[in-house]
């Protein structure tokens, strides 16, 4: 039996999910309305957004196969590989680099269309060009309104105020924030296409190109801007980078914008600028080297052809065309020294150079030439300079991520610094073994030079000439050969990284706004929205709606539900006994039959929490029911403090309770007949100054039992108990205390309250009378709030059934077709 009750109390308390959605199905226009509401925001969003589309290009980031450090191999720093593809990250994020990509792609000018609120860009398909003239500045940030009238005329119209000019060629303002203030642009005029549109501030002409369809793209609304180069690159800056797996060095370039074309083009650029600045970069040594060769062989090729030209003449005016076996035993070892010489000198111009520009502190990576290419086979110069080239090129992509100030780069700038300082010793070194070299072949040079002053005059002249000769064409020989090494290793030469994939134009669904997505979300805020607003409606209310919030704040019992009125008067049973309103208080009547436990006299006290509760309405009426029932009945009104009960009545209050506590009148003066059978009034009586003490004095107990005598139910209607304690002290004289709460209008805190402390108290059991019920069609449940689907059965207190409020078609509401004819008279009389 226990395990039976246990189940049937789970059930009670178990969440009601039908209640729960007929209170929702009260508000359906509201769900109607805002699921509209929502799908026509998401239609006229997806319809007016300018659409975003992604397009992507992937890149291959070769690993560096150089090998690791120290670090690296104990576990310390990063990985070569993955170090090398963050700096390429850094490289490709680089403002020059994106900087440079839109310099190439000419985006300068923007060309758009308006159509219908919504605004085109046209890229490469604007049916018209603007020429520049790149020797005049233009105006920034200004629309220029351009209407095709035919296909030789165009309007013009631009106005702007506070503008700035550019510069196309240097890329840069030619105007400061003051005097940009003082610029104003205004235009309105019709011009030929092919004419400069000329001003102090702008000078261009506009042609039409292939793209334009007469007849079509007349009458239309175009307008083109011009853009600084700046704005734009932190615009296209705005793509994403990552690896297309994790530890993979294929980079995924992600690009979201609203022209495709135009995010397809700078993508490719960018990659193309990438690959170009990466082979730059590479060729710089081979370019620097050609350069240094280009500038000795100027030199050497003035002098050989000048020695040539004297050996020919020599010949021809003396007749010697070749030197005796002496001569040319002699000159060959003086060549020998003569090229030893001149590469030793050649070399010192390198190692002078590369000093020069250490002790400037000078970017060594513009200038520094291997010195294999050179000839100079010394390991540790060699060794030194590679390792110098490459802190230089390592602190460079460093500095794509980080700042100088990071301890990283700081120990590269270490590492730079100490590396100079040593090379700066090795090259000293290297000059003064180079001198003595130097010295030693000269030594040796004037030797045979005394060996040379013994041969004939004529052999000795020939000789010194050929030893010119030969000795700027060897060295002519030797720079040519050493050029063509550094042009075919320039030519060799191969980006270190290539694109996988280019960008292209798929034509595929824009990425956002994602049209579907966007009214799904729209169906659901439209459905959620109204339960949030329901349930939210009900959770921030303060007042009482369902019976479930009576059953929380009490443990009373509930007697009865009376439904809203819309009559004009107080004495709704009287003026309608067959209204579903009557039935409700006939329904009540029944339920305090039960209480009264088989006693048939009963004395009932209503009470409620504040005034406006509805008390004397229900006291009124249920008076009257009891009154009609056939049984002698009295209602008393007990509110000394503000008694109205008479002015609903038509009857006087000169005489009352007051007046008999205190001995003035007799109880069958203040006794008034009203105009119902069977019910009899005691007014209130005049304002006492202490109406609490007069309630609590013996003659109020004398009172009652002279009145219990004579009638059979006694209604008192009482001030309220959130106000005073009359009620209060009235109550050891009654049988059934019924607290009257208002639907929407009672309290839940103060009701709470005042049942606790009841409740605590230990004071006798009160009912809840739930008044002012307002009932809907679309109602289920057991609660109030959103109808009353359960009727009040026929008088048999309040069963359970479903339906529709109290007898619709049964009572008579709408139009009452029976009255009490004298009870009508009576009331329009009074």
């Amino acid at each position: 039996m226990e395990n039976i009750q246990d189940i049937i109390q789970q059930r009670e308390e178990a969440f009601d999910y039908k209640a729960l959605f007929f209170k929702l199905y009260k508000y359906w226009y509201f769900f109607i309305l805002t699921i509209f509401i929502a799908i026509l925001i998401a239609f006229l969003f997806n319809k007016y957004t300018k659409p975003i589309y992604e397009v992507q290009t992937t890149v291959l980031i070769k690993d560096d196969l150089a090998a690791p450090d120290a670090q690296t191999l104990m576990g310390f720093g990063f990985r070569n590989s993955q170090q090398n593809v963050e700096n390429e990250i850094g490289k490709l994020q680089s403002y020059t680099l994106v900087n440079s990509a839109v310099r190439n792609l000419d985006l300068g000018i923007s060309y758009f269309e308006e159509d219908n609120f919504i605004t085109n860009e046209l890229y490469k398909n604007s049916p018209f060009q603007i020429i520049v003239d790149s020797t005049h500045p233009q105006p920034l940030s200004i629309k220029f309104k351009l209407l095709i009238i035919s296909d030789e005329k165009f309007s013009l119209e631009a106005e702007g105020k506070g503008i700035n000019l550019y510069d196309y060629v240097n890329f840069e303002m030619t105007t400061d924030p003051e005097t940009s203030q003082s610029i104003t642009i205004s235009i309105d005029t019709t011009f030929s296409f092919g004419q400069f549109v000329t001003d102090n501030y702008y000078r261009f002409k506009v042609i039409l190109t292939e793209e334009y369809k007469s007849g079509i793209d007349k009458n239309k609304s175009y307008f083109f801007v011009f853009n600084e180069i700046d704005k734009l690159t932190s615009q296209f800056r705005s793509f994403e980078i990552e690896p297309i797996k994790e530890e993979s060095s294929i980079l995924k370039i992600t690009l979201k914008a609203n022209n495709t074309a135009k995010s397809v083009d700078f993508l490719n650029k960018l990659t193309e600028v990438y690959l170009k600045r990466d082979l730059d970069q590479k060729n710089r040594v081979a370019e620097n080297t050609i350069m240094f060769i280009d500038s000795q062989l100027g030199d050497i090729t003035d002098s050989l052809n000048f020695a040539e030209q004297k050996l020919q003449d020599f010949r021809v005016s003396r007749q010697v065309m070749d030197l005796d076996v002496q001569a040319t035993q002699v000159f060959e070892q003086l060549k020998e020294l003569e090229n030893d010489k001149a590469h030793l000198n050649l070399q010192s111009k390198y190692y002078q150079t590369l000093q020069n520009y250490i002790v400037q502190n000078k970017d060594l990576t513009d200038v520094l030439i291997t010195p294999t290419t050179m000839g100079i086979e010394d390991p540790l110069l060699i060794q030194l300079t590679s390792e110098l080239s490459g802190y230089y090129t390592e602190r460079e992509e460093m500095l794509y991520n980080s700042k100088p100030s990071n301890p990283m780069v700081q120990a590269i700038d270490k590492k730079i610094e100490m590396t100079e300082t040593t090379l700066l010793e090795n090259i000293n070194n290297i000059i003064k073994n180079s001198d003595l070299s130097l010295r030693d072949i000269n030594s040796r040079i004037k030797v045979i030079e005394n060996k040379i002053n013994q041969l004939p005059a004529t052999q000795r002249q020939l000789l010194g000439i050929e030893r010119k000769f030969k000795l700027s064409d060897d060295m002519y020989t030797y720079l040519q050969e050493k050029r063509s090494e550094a042009q075919i290793t320039k030519a060799s030469n191969e980006p270190d990284n290539e694109v996988i994939d280019i960008a292209r134009d798929f034509g595929d669904t824009p990425v956002y706004p994602k049209k579907s997505l966007n009214y799904m979300i729209a169906f659901i805020l439209g459905i959620v929205l109204p339960v949030i607003y329901v349930l939210g409606k009900d959770y921030f209310n303060d007042k009482i709606i369902e019976r479930k919030d009576v059953e929380t704040a009490t443990k009373f019992p509930i007697i009865g539900h009376i439904i809203h009125s819309n009559k004009d008067t107080q004495a709704v049973v009287a003026e309608s006994p067959k209204s579903s309103i009557a039935e409700s208080f006939r329904s009540v009547r029944t339920n305090l039959q039960f209480l009264a436990k088989g006693k048939d006299k009963q004395t009932i006290l209503i009470t409620s929490d504040m005034v406006s509760a509805g008390k004397t309405f229900c006291a009124i009426n249920l008076a009257s029911i009891f009154a009609l029932y056939g049984r002698k009945t009295l209602l008393i009104g007990f509110d000394l403090r503000k008694p109205k009960i008479y002015k609903d009545f038509g009857l006087t209050n000169t005489e009352g309770i007051s007046s008999y506590l205190i001995n003035k009148s007799k109880l069958e003066d203040i006794m008034q007949a009203s105009p119902i059978d069977n019910l009899d009034i005691i007014m209130a009586g005049p304002v006492p100054p202490n109406p609490s003490e007069l309630i609590a004095s013996e003659k109020t107990g004398e009172f009652f039992q002279k009145l219990k005598e004579i009638y059979d139910y006694i209604v008192i209607d009482t001030p309220p108990v959130g106000l005073v304690t009359d009620a209060f002290l009235l109550m050891k004289y009654t049988d059934a205390n019924i607290f009257i709460v208002r639907q929407n209008y009672t309290n839940k805190k103060v009701f709470t309250s005042i049942m606790t402390d009841i409740q605590q108290r230990s004071m006798p059991d009160i009912s809840i009378l739930i008044n002012d019920v307002k009932l809907t069609k679309n109602s289920y449940g057991y609660g109030y709030g959103y109808g009353y689907g359960y009727g009040y059965g026929y008088g048999y207190g309040y069963g359970y059934g479903y339906g529709y409020g109290y007898g619709y078609g049964y009572y008579s509401d709408d139009k009452e077709k029976e009255k009490d004819s004298t009870v009508k008279r009576i009331f329009k009389n009074t």
